[in-house]
C-alpha cells in the first residue's frame, strides 16, 4: 500500500514499511514492523526504534496512521 503525505510516501506491506521523503537529497526511511510503533492521539507519528535503526517522522492526520496499521497490522498508541 502506498500513502501519500506532505513530506512524500509511505510503503507499507506486512513486513516492513519504507517512507521516501521528497525534496533535493531523496532520503529512504525503511524499518521491519517489529521495529515500529505508531502514536496517535494528535500527534500522528510513526517511530521506528531497533538495534539497527530509530527515527521518526510526524503525518498529516489520523487516518493516514489508520491506514499503516490496517496494513502492517500493528495497533496505535
Amino acid at each position: 500500500m502506498v500513502i501519500t503525505f506532505s513530506g512524500g510516501k509511505i510503503i507499507a506491506t506486512p513486513h516492513e514499511l519504507v517512507v521516501r521523503l521528497d525534496g533535493e537529497h531523496r532520503v529512504t526511511l525503511q524499518a521491519q514492523v517489529d521495529a515500529i510503533q505508531l502514536i496517535g492521539k494528535g500527534a500522528n507519528v510513526v517511530s521506528a526504534n531497533g538495534s539497527e535503526c530509530k527515527w521518526s517522522i510526524k503525518l498529516d492526520d489520523e487516518q493516514q496512521l489508520r491506514d499503516i496499521a490496517n496494513e502492517i497490522g500493528c495497533d496505535i498508541l
